[in-house]
């Protein structure tokens, strides 16, 4: 299986993504019917832009831990990619999914609190939680599960006012106690050790990661990942590690350099079992 790694385009200052260039297919999955890089007759650029919306709950006395909410994010993408209203050929997310993967795919990832939360989750959308890490020795206890919302795409410019007005900036989280080890049997975004991303950031990176092993997976792979709950696991590789990743055929995130990172940096690889070669 060749890499997903032609240039994914990531504008870090408002935490939005864009997908790699519409190029030959690669690998063996059905993306053929869902996936941008099978596009090619489409002008992406020209397209009409969207973004999917995903809005973070920190709350100021009880932020998620990081690794939960990029964990959260992540399989948040996924959920909505495989929600019959977004699958179906008549569901109501049908049409701006399909306009969104034909365009760019944009991700920005916002964060409220209290009422801002209350208002956000008032829109058609789906919450995915995560799960809280172990108790710590802190006096305040362990970090509540994180909760993500994500939402439709929606124009570039067309954003609901109940989601515009939340803050890009100020998504910055902490783990209270370093994760586990990953269950290697099991899907892993891993995050490059030599790149340095806010949450926001590396929330919207992560979900990107998800959606590249999402198209190249193949029915069945799709069907018992949705059926398991979408287990995953977001992890920092070893600089060992992180090189054999980046060339053994997983899909790839490179980011455009935009801001934060440097052109051409890869961010993510994708390594879920069913892409990783025998």
């Amino acid at each position: 299986m060749t890499s997903t790694d032609a240039s994914a385009e990531v504008n870090s200052e408002t935490g939005t993504e864009t997908s790699p260039r519409a190029t030959a297919p690669h690998g063996t999955g059905s993306g053929a019917s869902s996936s941008p890089f099978r596009h090619s007759e489409i002008d992406r650029d020209a397209a009409p832009q969207f973004v999917l919306p995903l809005v973070v709950r920190i709350e100021k006395a009880a932020p998620p831990a990081r690794t939960d909410a990029l964990e959260t994010a992540a399989r948040a993408v996924l959920v909505l990619l495989s929600d019959e209203r977004a699958t179906a050929a008549d569901g109501e997310w049908a049409q701006a999914v399909r306009d969104w993967q034909d365009a760019r795919i944009r991700k920005v990832v916002r964060r409220a609190r209290g009422a801002e939360w209350r208002r956000a989750t008032g829109l058609p959308g789906i919450t995915v939680a995560g799960r809280a890490p172990a108790a710590t020795a802190a006096e305040d206890g362990p970090p509540p599960a994180a909760e993500v919302r994500v939402f439709p795409p929606v124009p570039l410019d067309g954003w609901p006012k109940e989601l515009a007005k939340l803050q890009v900036s100020g998504t910055d989280l902490d783990d209270p106690v370093p994760p586990p080890a990953p269950d290697l049997t099991g899907p892993v975004l891993w995050l490059s050790p030599q790149v340095e991303m806010s949450a926001g950031k590396a929330m919207a990176q992560a979900g990107h990661g998800a959606q590249l092993a999402w198209w190249e997976l193949d029915e069945a792979a799709r069907a018992a990942w949705r059926a398991a709950g979408f287990p995953l696991a977001v992890r920092t590789a070893s600089a060992e590690r992180w090189d054999e990743l980046t060339t053994s055929g997983l899909p790839v995130v490179r980011d455009a350099g935009f801001t934060e990172i440097a052109p051409g940096s890869c961010t993510v690889v994708a390594d879920h079992p069913a892409l990783r070669r025998p």
